[in-house]
Formats: C-alpha cells, sequence, structure tokens
C-alpha cells in the first residue's frame, strides 16, 4: 500500500512566544520523523518554518500541491493565525488534523506563552465559516499515547479519502437478471463521487483467459500457489482455468486502470469456462484488489474503504447475511460461495464445490474468530450511507464456502436496518475496528455515516481522545 503523505504546516500568531512556537515546531517534526510518518514541511518558506501570513501560505498551498499531499497537518505551536490556516485548508482541498501541544503551568507571574488551546477554539470557528471539514487531534503532548493514535487514525481517513476519490472498478459483465438488489446508477455515482465504472462483456473475460493459457504468461507461479496453499479437490485442468481466471482478471483490472472488480460470476461464466470464479476471486482479493461477486459495485466500493480503513494490515471479505445462528441468540452467518482470501482463514482452504452450484472453483474455509468491523455503502434515491459496526466471531455449525459465524449485540435491530434500506444481504467484513476512521472519513467524502448498534457516541469518545 502507497504511504499517505502530509503536509506540515505548523502555525504561530505574533502576540505569543516566537521561540516557543519554533521549540514545538521542532519537536512536532521530530516526533513525526520518529513514528515513520511521511510528510513534507515548510522549513524553506521562512526562516521560522512556520505559517503566518498570506504570501508564505501561497507559497505553503505550492509547495504542497508539487508534492501531491493526501492531508493537512496543522499544528499549533502557539495560538496560530487561523485565517491564514482556513486559507490553505481551502485551497487545499484535503482532509486536515488540527491540533496543539498541552499548554504548561504560567509562569511565577502568571505569563502564559502560547494558549494553544484558544488558538484551537478560533480556528475550528473559522474552518466552519470556510466550509471546510476537519479532524480534530485533542490537546495533549507529543508523547502522549493518544498522539500516536490520532495521527495514524487520520492516516488512516486520508487513506480511505484518497482511495474512494480515485475509485475505478472494472464492472465485469451486467449483474445476474435475478439481483435486481444490486443495480447501481452508473451516472449517479460518477457526478456525485466521481466513482468510475470500466463496464466489459464477458467475452472480453474469457479472451483474456484464453490468451493466459495460450502465453502462459504468470500461470505456472499461480497453478504453483494454489497447490502450496489449499488443498485441492477438483481436477488439475480446473486448476489451471482457476488460475488462468485470477490472471486474467488481474491483466484487465491493470488495463483499464481499476483499483476492484465485480464480476457477473454466475451463471453465463459456467457455460463459456466451466469453473465458478470464485478461488480466482480469492487470489486477487488476498492481493488487495477486491473483487466482489454478483455485479455488486456498492460492494465493491464498500470493500475498497475497508481496504484502505485498514492500511493493508488485514484484508477484508465479501458476505452474504444468511441465517440467524440457531443457538445463540444474536449470532448470524456471514457465508460466501468461496472468495475470501486464505489469509482469514482458521483453517487450510480446500479448493472444491460451491454449496450451491455443480461447477468446481470454489473455496471452503471457516475465517478466524476474533473482532470483525461490518460494513456496506449503499444507496437509492439520491441518498447514500455507510451502514457499520462490530461484531464478533463465534463457534458455531460447519458450512460450506467461506463463512463466518458472528454474534453481535442486537441482531433484530440489525436484521430492521438491513431490511428497511437502503442496504441489501451483502457487507463487507475485517478483522480490525476501523469503524472510527469509517465515521470519520465521511465527512470527507459526503455521504451519511449510519450505525447497526448505538455506538455512535463511543466512536466520537474514542475520536476525542477518551
Amino acid at each position: 500500500m502507497e504511504k499517505i503523505r502530509l503536509g506540515l504546516a505548523p502555525t504561530r500568531r505574533s502576540i505569543f512566544s516566537a521561540p516557543d512556537a519554533l521549540k514545538y515546531r521542532r519537536l512536532t517534526k521530530a516526533r513525526l520523523e520518529e513514528l515513520e510518518i511521511d510528510f513534507v514541511d515548510i522549513d524553506d518558506i521562512n526562516d521560522e518554518g512556520l505559517l503566518y501570513n498570506d504570501d508564505d501560505r501561497k507559497k505553503i498551498s505550492e509547495k504542497f500541491r508539487k508534492n501531491k499531499i493526501d492531508g493537512l497537518f496543522i499544528p499549533h505551536c502557539n495560538f496560530g493565525t487561523e485565517y491564514e490556516c482556513a486559507r490553505l485548508a481551502k485551497d487545499l482541498n484535503v482532509p486536515v488534523l488540527l491540533w496543539g501541544p498541552l499548554d504548561e503551568r504560567p509562569d511565577e507571574n502568571g505569563v502564559r506563552l502560547r494558549d494553544s488551546q484558544c488558538g484551537l477554539f478560533a480556528t475550528g470557528k473559522v474552518l466552519r465559516r470556510f466550509k471546510v471539514p476537519f479532524t480534530y487531534l485533542t490537546n495533549c503532548r507529543l508523547d502522549d499515547p493518544v498522539f500516536e493514535r490520532g495521527v495514524k487514525d487520520f492516516l488512516a481517513v486520508c487513506n480511505v479519502v484518497k482511495t474512494f476519490n480515485n475509485t475505478r472498478i472494472l464492472q465485469i459483465g451486467p449483474r445476474p437478471f435475478d439481483f435486481w438488489s444490486t443495480m447501481c446508477n452508473e451516472g449517479e455515482l460518477l457526478e456525485k463521487f466521481n466513482i468510475q465504472l470500466s463496464p466489459i462483456p464477458l467475452p472480453e473475460l474469457t479472451q483474456e483467459v484464453n490468451k493466459v493459457k495460450a502465453e502462459k504468461s504468470g500461470l505456472d507461479e499461480t497453478v504453483r500457489y494454489l497447490h502450496e496453499n489449499m488443498d485441492v479437490k477438483i481436477k488439475e485442468d480446473e486448476v489451471e482455468t482457476v488460475a488462468a481466471l485470477a490472471v486474467a482478471m488481474k491483466n484487465l483490472v491493470r488495463k483499464y486502470g481499476c483499483n476492484a472488480a465485480a464480476i457477473q460470476c454466475w451463471n453465463a461464466l459456467q457455460g463459456e469456462l466451466g469453473i465458478m470464479p470464485c478461488a480466482a476471486n480469492s487470489l486477487l482479493n488476498e492481493e488487495g484488489i477486491p473483487v466482489v461477486c454478483e455485479t455488486d459495485i456498492h460492494g465493491a466500493v464498500t470493500a475498497l474503504m475497508a481496504e484502505a480503513a485498514g492500511m493493508g494490515q488485514t484484508r477484508s471479505f465479501f458476505a452474504d447475511w444468511t441465517i440467524r445462528h440457531p443457538d445463540i441468540e444474536n449470532g448470524e452467518l456471514l457465508q460466501h460461495c468461496g472468495p475470501w482470501p486464505i489469509s482469514i482463514a482458521k483453517e487450510k482452504a480446500q479448493l472444491t464445490y460451491p454449496l450451491a452450484f455443480d461447477h468446481p472453483g470454489s473455496i471452503t474455509a471457516e475465517a478466524k474468530h476474533g473482532e470483525v468491523t461490518l460494513c456496506r455503502f449503499d444507496g437509492d434515491n439520491g441518498e447514500y450511507s455507510l451502514l457499520m459496526g462490530n461484531a464478533k466471531g463465534v463457534d458455531g455449525p460447519k458450512g460450506m464456502g467461506t463463512y463466518l459465524w458472528v454474534e453481535v449485540e442486537n441482531i433484530k435491530r440489525l436484521e430492521a436496518k438491513i431490511v428497511e434500506g437502503p442496504y441489501i444481504h451483502h457487507c463487507v467484513g475485517i478483522h480490525k475496528n476501523i469503524v472510527p476512521v469509517l465515521y470519520e472519513a465521511c465527512k470527507y467524502i459526503n455521504i451519511k455515516p449510519d450505525f447497526y448498534d448505538p455506538i455512535e457516541e463511543d466512536t466520537k469518545a474514542y475520536l476525542r481522545g477518551e
């Protein structure tokens, strides 16, 4: 995953201590270096390396644009110059992190050197006047754990925003006829969010598969990977077709400049190739290239958001909400025919046949338990939102395909939320709590955050550093 780059624009105001502002500029920069954060500073803009006047603000903006920053970090090294902060943020149009170091005790004469907290109050108000969304990292010391957590969460927020704003999805075939629930408004996605689709017909995919088989480019390595990492229960010619399909999809993702794909996984493909695409999807999902089923474009967007929020630390998985747990009151089965990345499996995956189809090419494996985030980007009638919440993996009956039994706080509340919409039976899961990152990212991409449990106040408390 590409590193996220911050523009570091520490600020001061003239009536407060200049030496202390310089001190905290140096300390903040050193702390970011210690945390191995990729950033661009403004040390060459003026002798102080601080933002406080308009001529310098223009130079800073130009430098940050040239260096293609993904987020703007504005430490208030004393009170700060709020209108210059707002002008810079408005000009750059990237996520903004607002923070200032905790003020020291006044000296014996009552003199205060910085009043950084007071400056944060002022800048927050002016950013609102400029209609610039921003993220606030609580007033704290540089070595406080909440500082490191806040900066790294902000990097993840920037990653979600960057990914969302640069989404292009390879649409392989139209949705299956029976799946009216996965229809989407291509024009609206482009107009509202700059989400682009690259539609191709199924014959273009099958032609690429045949080309891969003929040229053997990447084929042998993929076949070897399947045998080394899965318990293969299908014929060798079928294994080769699975591998060729994975290579072909990856080639087409690259050809059309996409970062995810959604495929019409049944039933025309089986007549052409004789396999299900689930295991091939799994291979790309393992590489961090989300491929979702049943041409679910909104599902592909969700997977990209989850992957970005997770910062590459674990892979996401695309699932159906299916049935209630037979023994656990608030339990539910997450399952799909077999497209999940094998790195999240708690056992060695089988390359076999799916539950509901006669063609080979599916994976069977139970996913690891533990904490998961479940989410779904969706919309209808011109309104879009992101459903999100937490769950935990639990024991349950053996399943087919890739599956995970989960327990939530209130299954009836969740069930009603999905039925009443705008959501469907598909979601994306990831073995990490990314809810605060997704919640914060929503303010930058203009979609409504939506929870299936009443955890919004807890999420806000976390983001405040509590």
